[in-house]
Order: structure tokens, then C-alpha cells, then sequence
């Protein structure tokens, strides 16, 4: 639980939280906002601080604590957090990347061959220097108020603040581009004769440039966000999943997985939101925490097919959504897929050629029946293999065709998910037209070695 540190005379550290859970993520994000607040950092800043956390929180996600540390330092007066742990883990290169594209004073420090670090482990710093008329004015009693305030955090407290975030930082994007295609307008009028205003309008065009880059790193982070933290650890199944955006797109999708471990087995989804837009990735996070409250019910893959349907059409009337969930028994040795018109996931069974599971029902947002799930069996060391039509569907090519290439590529693979889904999207992957996914598990009996 986060509680604010005890009062002192000195502006020294407002908060010291233990993060070790995805509920812990929900509250730094939503503490980060409040102290961000409090200290009088711009309304931009804080969502970006509180994306940043949130990311770096999801993707260095341990059993074992990591601890962030806000403290206020009065000359200049500035705000630092530090992240630190003291184990291996490090930051993945995408989320050490959109962070710092976010934060350019992000400091990232290794214990290894790092003097600054003495401990095992690693630390990650970020500073905010506090408004001057703020500095003035600012009481750290007031701050530690802030913070005790505040209610706990849920997963649908942290997708409502997600939501709120994801919109502002689209309509700031949206109006970002709209003023670089003026500009570039007005660069293409612009003949040699005018070199003077040529010059002026490129030093304001790469401004602007610059300004919807850091605003759509923002809006991309924040939809990693909607996305899980963890995936299940569980005997005998070994899970790997990659999720790449598209790379010419100026919007952001709606293409999400989901691993949780019911009493029934493991459940796994994969799906997408018809549609590129803001609300597309909205419906998308309201999808998908749907999907884990439906799941702790217990339901059969196409009962909870007809909920999320029922609930699409009743909140997100008009939007459509395909949704392949596949339930695996505890003792993996059968599978049961229901599948809303979504690509057929690809069985991999050692000694076999690979299959598609073509069982498929109509897609959710129709108000339409779901088939009951169909069972198959499963072999020891069998893969499935789950993906988004981002990563084989081009415009000018047979979806077919290339779903049979996908068959041949995953069946000549490696064995491991991790380096089959890194080899599927270096074949697959490349400048991406729509959102990817790609989600590999591997099946052997509980207890196997």
C-alpha cells in the first residue's frame, strides 16, 4: 500500500511506495498525478510523468519490490523520483525508449561497471523542475494532504484516468497535425523566390514536427497502458507475446491480448476493434477489463463471447470487434476455442503439420448467438500460436495465401514463443500498415521437465 512518508521540516521525500503488483501500477500512476498537481507541475507534465511511471512500473513488474521514491528538493526547487531495485532486472529497450522520447531528462543507471550505483540492481531518475510562483507558494503539508486524500485505485479508476489521459493527448496530436499540414501547404507555395520565408516556415515546420512526435509517443504509450502488465506463470505453459503499432498510422488501434488463470484453466485472448480512432482504443480497454470481470465468473470462451457482444452493442453501439479466446485445461491436454471472427489460431504439434482451428462465429457488436466453444486435444511441447491481422494482411495480397505462408514460417521456427515470436515478426513485421500481435504459447504436462 502506498502511504505518504512522515512529516518533516525539510522538503525531503512526500512519498516511498513498494511496487510489486499490477494494483500497485494503478496507485503510483494515480499518486504521481496528485504530487505532480501539488507541486505545480503543468497539466501536460503530469500525464506525462504519470505515463512514464506507469510504463516503467509495467515493464519492470517483479514478485520482488522495486521502490520509487518522490522527494521535493527546495534549491532549485524541483521535484525527483527515483525508481530502484536490487535485483536483475532491467527496462525493456522499447519502454527505456518511449520514456525518454517523453522525459529527455530520464537517467537510467546500471549497477554494473556504474560507481554512482553500489548496490546490486538499478535505478532509474526523473526530475521536474517546480514553476517558480509555485516554488513560492508551495507547502509540503499540502502535498502529504494531497496524497492522503485520495481513494484507492482500480483497474477501472486506472482505465477511466488512462481514458481521460488517452483523449487529451490525441486532440493535442490531431492538432498538431492539422498545423503541420498547413505548414507543409504553405512549404509547397513557397517558391525559390521567397528564400526569406522559406527559411522561417521550415524552422516553425520543424517545430511543429517535433511537438506531434512527442505528443504521439505520448498517445502510444498511454494505449500500451490499456495492455496487460504480466502474464501468468504457470507449470508446464510457457507464454510469449509481441505487440508492435503501426508504423505509418498517425492514429492508434484497438488490437489487445489478455492471459489469466482461472479455475477452469488458463485463458487466452487475442482481438481488435475494427477501426484506427481515439474511441477504438477506448473500446479496446473497455473490452478487455470486461473480459478479466467476466473471466473470474467462470463462464465457458462463448459465454463470455455473448457478454462482451451484449456489452458492446449496449455501451459502443455501431462498433465492431473480433475476439478469438482459447481456454486450456489445468492439465494441458485439451484446449476449447471460441472464436468471434477473428483469425484462426495456429495449432503447432510436434511430428504434425501445423493447423488452424477454424471454429468461428459472428464477430462481437452484432447482436448474434456465439457457436458453443469447440475442444481439441493437445500434445506435449504443442504451440499455439494467436495473431492480429496487422502482421500478414497487406493490400494486395491473398489473406489466405498469406496465412499458409504464416503455417510454414511458425512450423520452420524455433521451438522457444520468445524467439518464434521475434522471428515471426522479422518475417512478417517490417513497417507494419495496421497494429501487431503476435501471442505464442508453448503446452507441456504440469511437472514436465
Amino acid at each position: 500500500m502506498n502511504t505518504p512518508a512522515a512529516p518533516r521540516r525539510d522538503r525531503g521525500p512526500v512519498l516511498i511506495a513498494p511496487i510489486s503488483s499490477e494494483q500497485d501500477v494503478f496507485a503510483l500512476r494515480r499518486d504521481a498525478k496528485t504530487i505532480a498537481q501539488a507541486v505545480g507541475l503543468e497539466g501536460r507534465d503530469q500525464v506525462r510523468l504519470a505515463t512514464a511511471l506507469s510504463e516503467l512500473g509495467r515493464d519492470l513488474l517483479r514478485p520482488a519490490a522495486m521502490t520509487v521514491i518522490f522527494t521535493v528538493r527546495p534549491q532549485p526547487a524541483a521535484l525527483e523520483v527515483l525508481l530502484r531495485w536490487n535485483d536483475d532486472r532491467v527496462p525493456s529497450r522499447e519502454s527505456l525508449t518511449a520514456v525518454t522520447r517523453l522525459l529527455s531528462q530520464t537517467r537510467y543507471e546500471q549497477a554494473t561497471g556504474t560507481a554512482a550505483v553500489t548496490a546490486p540492481g538499478g535505478r532509474i531518475g526523473i526530475d521536474f523542475a517546480i514553476p517558480e510562483t509555485a516554488a513560492r507558494n508551495l507547502k509540503m503539508e499540502q502535498v502529504r494532504a494531497a496524497l492522503e486524500s485520495g481513494s484507492p485505485a482500480s483497474a477501472i479508476d486506472d482505465l477511466q484516468a488512462q481514458t481521460s489521459d488517452l483523449i487529451a493527448a490525441l486532440q493535442e496530436a490531431h492538432a498538431q497535425r492539422d498545423e503541420l499540414e498547413r505548414l507543409n501547404e504553405e512549404l509547397t507555395e513557397t517558391n525559390a523566390g521567397v528564400m526569406a520565408l522559406y527559411a522561417e516556415l521550415t524552422v516553425e515546420h520543424k517545430d511543429v514536427v517535433e511537438r506531434f512526435s512527442q505528443e504521439h509517443e505520448l498517445a502510444l504509450t498511454l494505449q500500451r497502458t490499456f495492455l496487460p502488465a504480466t502474464l501468468p506463470q504457470i507449470p508446464g505453459t510457457e507464454i510469449a507475446v509481441r505487440y508492435l503499432p503501426a508504423a505509418s498510422t498517425t492514429e492508434i488501434g484497438g488490437d489487445f491480448y489478455e492471459a489469466i488463470e482461472t479455475k477452469q484453466g488458463l485463458l487466452l485472448a487475442v482481438g481488435d476493434v475494427v477501426g484506427h480512432s481515439l474511441q477504438a482504443a477506448v473500446v479496446m480497454g473497455e473490452l478487455r477489463h470486461a473480459l478479466r470481470a467476466y473471466a473470474a465468473q467462470d463462464h465457458p470462451p462463448h459465454i463470455l463471447l455473448e457478454h462482451l457482444d451484449h456489452l458492446l452493442g449496449l455501451h459502443q453501439p455501431g462498433w465492431t470487434a473480433t475476439v478469438c479466446i482459447v481456454l486450456i485445461e489445468p492439465d494441458n491436454t485439451r484446449l476449447h476455442v471460441a472464436n468471434a471472427g477473428h483469425l484462426p489460431p495456429l495449432l503447432l504439434t510436434p511430428g504434425a503439420r501445423p493447423r488452424y482451428l477454424q471454429e468461428h462465429g459472428p464477430l462481437l457488436g452484432l447482436r448474434r448467438p456465439q457457436p458453443p466453444a469447440v475442444s481439441h486435444l493437445i500434445s506435449p511441447g504443442s504451440q499455439l500460436l494467436m495473431v492480429t491481422d496487422g502482421l500478414i494482411e497487406t493490400r494486395d495480397s491473398n489473406l489466405f495465401d498469406r496465412m499458409e505462408l504464416l503455417s510454414s514460417a511458425a512450423e520452420a521456427g524455433p521451438e522457444e514463443p520468445e524467439a518464434l515470436c521475434t522471428k515471426l515478426l522479422d518475417t512478417f513485421g517490417t513497417e507494419p500498415e495496421d497494429d501487431i500481435i503476435v501471442f505464442v504459447t508453448r503446452l507441456n504436462p504440469p511437472g514436465a521437465a
